[in-house]
């Protein structure tokens, strides 16, 4: 009679877990807590959301004028996120027929803002070494920099540069580094 009984309770049990089973297995994916509809209209809208176009700032062919090269880039609602992958592409150089502002091989290693609107962006020692010269070619590296950030993060009202985690005195010798730099719309055409 006892082993009747755990039999019957056994069979009973493997008979609860397959049933179990079976309905977890059967059960759709969207009782999770969103329709097929509402799962789908989500996966779009973040397809769109996730791109923006952005105009990263690079050197027309004569050195004359930062030129404004439309991009469309991976979108974050947070500045430093957003910042970080603007500074990333303006480093991978232009993809028409401009001129790459920042050196060959820069690459940043930090980037933040503050409260009060200011990003602060570390370049690697390679924006100082590989620097072609002259004062043009500095004012261009910052104001690429400096206007592709502010003109399209709005959070961002002014970008202070650091090399290597530390402030620098000039970039080539010519322009003061020590204090945050504002937009410059003098040098774009």
């Amino acid at each position: 009679m006892i082993k009747k009984n755990r039999v019957s309770y056994t069979c009973s049990a493997v008979i609860t877990g397959l049933v179990i089973c079976t309905v977890l297995v059967m059960m759709p994916f969207n009782s999770w807590g969103l329709d097929q509809f509402e799962q789908k209209a989500r996966f779009i809208q973040a397809q769109h959301l996730d791109k923006s176009v952005v105009h990263l700032y690079f050197s027309d062919k004569k050195n004359s004028f930062l030129i404004a090269e439309a991009w469309n880039l991976g979108h974050s609602d947070n500045p430093a996120k957003f910042g970080k992958i603007i500074v990333e592409a303006l480093a991978n150089g232009p993809r028409t027929g401009l001129m790459r502002t920042l050196p060959e091989g820069t690459t940043l290693n930090a980037f933040y803002v503050t409260r009060d609107g200011t990003a602060y962006v570390d370049m690697s020692d390679k924006i100082r070494q590989a620097h072609p010269g002259g004062i043009k070619s500095e004012l261009f590296i910052i104001y690429s920099i400096v206007n592709s950030l502010i003109l399209n993060i709005p959070e961002i009202d002014a970008v202070k540069i650091l090399i290597d985690g530390r402030d620098a005195m000039t970039l080539a010798g010519h322009i003061d580094l020590r204090f945050p730099f504002k937009a410059n719309m003098l040098l774009v055409r």
